[in-house]
């Protein structure tokens, strides 16, 4: 028997159209946008040739994220995944917090990417005039707008619905890979200077470890980020048993694949000149466009082209894959009741049409009061981070306590890797500095008002059998800590520097690992979580239809994969 819709206990269905490469396009083109026209920038500012440590090191951080989702996605194939996940394991107040950090970073990407594709447009003379004086001031009226018009694209699109986004993603996706690549060719043989890894002003480290540690949240993590994207359209997924983990892992390798081999091309194609005296302006006065200058240097202006077009179609692939995302965790939030039931309001065409139309005036908001792409990439990598660290802790807690589900992909060692996660997603929200913690803790707090709001306002939310205080009692002492450790360390604007070198790293690890089994110990119970998915099970019986009922439903056995 084959079955298209999963109907949800609204009545609202949502199609299961969505096949593996579809997944693994829209995964790896979350993962390949602005981040990779301006993250090598920003790098080699804060951490010289030694960038490449901070990179290297965010692809393992991030890998071993996205091998946990991969296990999740696999084994609890629903919308919005992110808000589920931790739902499941710690009750509908934990999902509401982990969805509102995904959701906070999810409506921002778009006019993130927007803003970014301006920036780097403004490296062509005939692009000036979009925004004020100089890369990181605000808009012109005629930004602006262009901006907006971006934005009703984006929206429009994913109004068409999840098959014709997940196609159209597919031909954007393919560009994108393949003009870095190209990149990477071109500069390394027509301009490459090996010397610059080395003997620039400071040597392969001028900053030191703290330069390493600091390029993680300017642009490296932002870049690496998106890998989940395949776990949030699950819900829409054909075979998400075996789709969505293998989507996830080929998409984060090949990501980070790429951006390493840029820092690489970046780095070796810098004139000598520039750097002889440090890294403050690795590519001299006036230019701010990075792959478009070398490749204007090197006398390459074919490629300088491509580079332009590029800035618009890569920034506007992910922008138009995080319209949808954003609108799926609100969409998962509407189905929890802790958002307004009207955001779960779907389309003929399958989708979720309220939510993508809150999410789109939201990016016309975020546009106007943050003046630069680097503005709102600490703070969108902080709730990241925050939304990142809610998988690895409800894994391991539903590994114990949801023993009879059914994983078709099992994360490798898993009492070492959950750990590993948890505290990799902690160390990247302190790198991110105190002031971006404290304005996203605060935004975060907001939406703790709203979720009270919705609490007195809806009988059905007050009396859900997951809404478990005490499973999620763990949340706001962890995130107070973690601002804490944040004013006492080293990173960011405001931090006192209290906590010397490294043993702010020890502080940071240790006070992770308590946080982490402290929470898997106040997990629900078995039964509260087998109610919890269970109101999810429309979803899973769709499924199993779609599958001929050979993968079954949650039944207990080994994991496999």
């Amino acid at each position: 028997m084959t079955q298209e819709v999963v109907q949800t206990h609204r009545g609202q269905p949502l199609k299961r159209v969505v096949g593996f490469w579809g997944l693994m396009f829209v995964s790896l083109g979350s993962i390949i946008g602005s981040g990779w026209l301006l993250g090598a920038l920003g790098a080699a500012k804060s951490a010289g040739p030694a960038s490449l440590i901070s990179w290297l090191l965010a692809a393992v951080l991030l890998v071993v994220l996205a091998l946990i989702h991969a296990d999740l996605g696999a084994a609890y194939p629903v919308a919005g995944g992110t808000a589920r996940y931790p739902h499941y394991a710690f009750g509908a107040l934990a999902g509401f917090t982990a969805g509102w950090a995904g959701y906070l970073q999810a409506v921002t990407i778009a006019p993130i990417e927007v803003e970014g594709s301006i920036t780097y447009l403004e490296s062509a003379p005939w692009a000036s005039g979009l925004k004020m004086v100089n890369p990181d001031s605000t808009l012109t009226p005629v930004g602006l707008l262009i901006a907006a018009l971006a934005l009703a694209l984006f929206l429009v699109i994913n109004l068409m619905g999840a098959r014709w986004l997940s196609d159209s993603n597919v031909v954007v996706v393919i560009w994108k890979t393949a003009v870095p690549i190209l990149t990477i060719i071109v500069i390394i043989i027509l301009r490459f200077h090996p010397g610059n890894f080395g003997q620039g002003g400071g040597g392969f480290a001028p900053n030191g470890v703290h330069g390493i540690f600091a390029a993680l949240p300017l642009g490296v993590v932002f870049a690496l980020q998106g890998f989940e994207q395949a776990a949030q359209m699950a819900g829409e997924a054909r075979n998400p048993k075996r789709d969505v983990a293998r989507a996830i892992i080929i998409a984060m390798f090949i990501g980070a694949a790429i951006y390493i081999l840029l820092e690489v091309a970046f780095i070796g194609a810098l004139d000598p000149a520039n750097i002889a005296k440090g890294w403050d302006n690795p590519l001299g006065a006036g230019a701010y466009g990075p792959y478009y200058d070398l490749a204007i240097a090197a006398g390459a202006g074919w490629l300088a082209t491509i580079l332009l077009i590029d800035a618009v179609v890569s920034p506007a692939g992910t922008g138009l894959v995080y319209v949808g995302t954003s609108a799926r965790i609100s969409y998962a939030l509407g189905e929890d009741d802790a958002l307004p039931s009207a955001l779960t309001r779907v389309s003929r065409r399958g989708v979720p049409w309220a939510s993508l139309v809150i999410a789109f005036i939201i990016g016309l908001i975020a546009l106007l009061p943050f003046p630069s792409w680097q503005s709102l990439v600490g703070l969108v990598t902080d709730a990241t981070a925050i939304m990142y660290a809610f998988a690895p802790v409800s894994l391991e807690a539903l590994i114990r306590q949801h023993e009879s589900r059914r994983h078709p992909y099992r994360v490798p060692w898993p009492k070492v890797l959950t750990p590993f996660g948890f505290v990799a997603a902690n160390l990247i929200i302190y790198w991110s500095g105190f002031e971006a913690i404290w304005k996203l803790l605060t935004a975060i707090l907001i939406g703790r008002i709203i979720f009270e709001i919705a609490l007195r306002r809806s009988k059905s939310l007050r009396e859900r059998r997951d809404l478990d205080w005490r499973a999620a009692s763990w949340i706001w002492p962890w995130l107070i800590g973690l601002l804490v450790l944040g004013l006492l360390g080293r990173y960011g604007t405001g931090a006192l520097n209290v906590l010397p070198e490294w043993v702010d790293i020890a502080f940071v690890i240790g006070y992770a690992l308590v946080i982490f089994y402290y929470a898997v110990g106040l997990a629900m119970k078995t039964e509260d979580i087998e109610a919890a998915v269970g109101e999810d099970e429309f979803e899973f019986e769709a499924i199993d239809a779609l599958e001929g009922g050979a993968a079954g439903r949650p039944a207990s056995g080994p994991a496999v994969g």
